[in-house]
């Protein structure tokens, strides 16, 4: 079959639930208005309250959304075949994750931007408050930890890459001064130049190769796995203190253009190559026994493929950064839904990347040779890809090589351009690593909030102010230390198990939440199905999955297995006790005639005054 059906199925399913699902959901559903002055202006404090750009923020959320899922996911889940993941992608993309990601992103600038916890106290109750706010906090340290290791294994002893991603920090600051202090306002150029200056710092990073002009300095952006374990969370403690539009949003929103400009790229290749898709359907693998992934289709490819359907890790950023920095309520709309189709979009591009290699050589650069000896399977094209990549992709399991090597095989195969092959691997690695690092530095910020306001709540009331700086210093240094531990004591093996069910009990969470709002403020009660049918699916899906991770666990006999087996444990029952609290209060709400509205009238003023400015058509 070729490939180019998936993109044209997938990009027509995608406009036709923007036209007309995710209307109908801010027509019908959340009644969006833009008579509602956002919490971006009436808590404008310059640093976390920010007013910004439509696109510029749709930048910065979506490279904050888009981390390793839908890179990673998708090539591994490609084991099952090329079918059960892009059907789930599609579905789950539409029905799930873009619904989960816009009604947060809804609540919470209602809340005036206040973080998934505080929403689930005042909508649902104590409890869940108390439940949302362990389960986040011991969720999204696993998960940056899980990003970041990712990242690491992409970067280290690869200093073209380390230098690219370095340089976007300086172009990143120089823009966000120019476009939010020089010269506020100036979109336009601003993105000319910082996208030039992006394209600049990628193509330059050849020139510390050896052989090369800037050689000498190779040895500085030639780091270690440890030095990076120790690099990354300096650096997510700095994008967590800044002021958001100096380093946060115009890093990101340039990030984004490299992101959406490859992913267009890519499916331009697609359409010009036409490559042929060799994997089946499904594979034997259906059932379980798999050389990636051992457990069945159902439920391990509706974990695998994580954030490119569906993930609880947006809701941290459509109730963190976001909500802070909308203009408009009617905004929320492409923003927070049409990014998470976005990301399908790009779930799908990594899919057909995988797929369109032939099976015995998509298995062995997934698998060790000690495992892929077993399988039987001929390698067609193998050592000659690593020939023209320029080192041995045998054995490198984890996707992101697969990825990388897949892309590269497209582009490269355009006419006159087979003898760039190398050039292009490489750029698709910066490409991932680029892609997950913007996540990191956004999750961390998120991550900040919801420490903030844990322990302001519940133990020293200042710490709950997002401008007190001792307040930002101290959460944000815990934050930083907390994930860079599990990275730098930790590796793929003990982090991504874990990471894959915990982010999606997340979501289970933040669908609960939604429901509730939904029975609240709907005039129609049947509209509460949107995201309770997602719920209930996605309920049985991941808290199976959680149990048989848990088993695996348990059975390892160590330290590090007891430790995985018991925080999964604790996880699922706070979802569990979440889920039961969430529907006590929906059997309430059903008895009730009419909305009710959600209970925002006692949420705590803005710290820097109750004046409203005056925003500009």
């Amino acid at each position: 079959m070729n490939s180019v059906m998936l993109l044209i199925v997938a990009s027509c399913v995608f406009a036709l639930a923007y036209r007309y699902y995710s209307a109908f959901i801010a027509a019908k559903v959340l009644a969006l208005n833009d008579s509602n002055i956002t919490p971006a202006y009436t808590c404008n404090d310059g640093r976390e309250f920010v007013p910004t750009n439509k696109w510029v923020l749709f930048g910065h959320h979506f490279a904050a959304i888009a981390g390793a899922g839908p890179l990673v996911g998708p090539v591994l889940a490609a084991q099952y075949g090329w079918g059960p993941g892009f059907m789930w992608i599609l579905l789950g993309s539409v029905f799930a994750g873009a619904v989960h990601d816009f009604i947060i992103l809804f609540a919470s600038v209602r809340h005036k931007g206040q973080s998934l916890a505080v929403v689930a106290r005042k909508e649902v109750g104590p409890i869940t408050g108390v439940t949302t706010s362990l389960s986040i906090l011991f969720i999204i340290i696993v998960a940056l930890a899980g990003l970041a290791i990712v990242v690491v294994n992409a970067l280290f002893k690869n200093p073209w890459g380390v230098y690219t991603i370095f340089m976007t920090i300086p172009i990143a600051i120089v823009i966000g001064l120019y476009m939010f202090k020089i010269a506020p306002g100036s979109i336009r150029s601003g993105s000319i130049v910082g996208f030039l200056l992006v394209l600049a710092a990628v193509f330059t990073g050849h020139w510390v190769a050896p052989g090369q002009p800037l050689a000498g300095l190779a040895d500085i952006f030639n780091l270690t796995k440890s030095q990076l374990s120790v690099a990354l969370p300096i650096y997510g403690f700095c994008a967590a203190v800044l002021p958001v539009w100096l380093l946060l949003a115009p890093r990101d929103y340039l990030s984004s253009y490299m992101k959406i400009g490859t992913v267009i790229a890519l499916a331009l290749g697609i359409l010009i190559v036409q490559p042929v898709v060799n994997m089946p359907f499904a594979t034997k693998f259906v059932d379980g026994g798999g050389p990636i992934i051992p457990g069945p289709v159902w439920p391990y490819v509706f974990i695998t493929i994580a954030c490119g359907a569906i993930s609880g890790f947006h809701s941290l950023i459509s109730s963190g950064t976001t909500p802070k920095m909308l203009e408009k309520e009617s905004q929320a709309r492409s923003i927070a839904y049409g990014g998470m189709l976005v990301e399908g979009f790009v779930a799908v591009m990594a899919l057909i990347s995988a797929v369109v290699l032939m099976p015995g050589d998509y298995f062995a650069i997934n698998t060790s040779p000690a495992v892929f000896a077993k399988l039987n399977m001929p390698i067609v094209e193998l050592k000659q890809l690593s020939a023209l990549v320029g080192m041995d992709i045998a054995g490198r399991p984890g996707g992101a090589v697969s990825l990388a090597v897949g892309m590269a095989h497209i582009f490269s195969s355009i006419g006159g351009m087979s003898h760039l092959m190398n050039y292009w691997y490489q750029f698709a690695i910066m490409f991932e690593a680029l892609f997950i690092l913007t996540t990191i530095d956004a999750g961390t910020r998120v991550a900040r909030y919801i420490l903030q306001d844990i322990i302001g709540t519940y133990a020293y009331a200042p710490l709950k102010r997002t401008n007190w700086w001792p307040g930002i210093l101290i959460t944000s240094a815990i934050v930083s230390f907390s994930w860079g531990y599990l990275l730098y004591s930790g590796d793929v093996a003990t982090i991504w198990p874990l990471f894959g069910v915990a982010n999606q009990l997340l979501a289970v969470v933040a669908l609960a939440i939604g429901t509730t709002i939904i029975l609240k403020i709907a005039e129609k009660k049947s509209y509460a199905l949107i995201t309770l049918a997602p719920l209930t699916f996605l309920t049985a899906t991941v808290i199976t999955a959680g149990i048989m991770n848990t088993n695996l666990f348990f059975k390892r006999g160590d330290a590090l297995g007891t430790t995985n087996g018991t925080v999964s444990v604790i996880l699922i029952i706070l979802v569990i006790v979440t889920l039961l609290d969430s529907i006590r209060k929906w059997l309430e709400l059903l008895k009730t005639d009419k909305p009710i509205g959600m209970n925002t009238s006692d949420d705590d003023i803005c710290p820097i005054g109750t004046d409203k400015p005056n925003i500009p058509s």
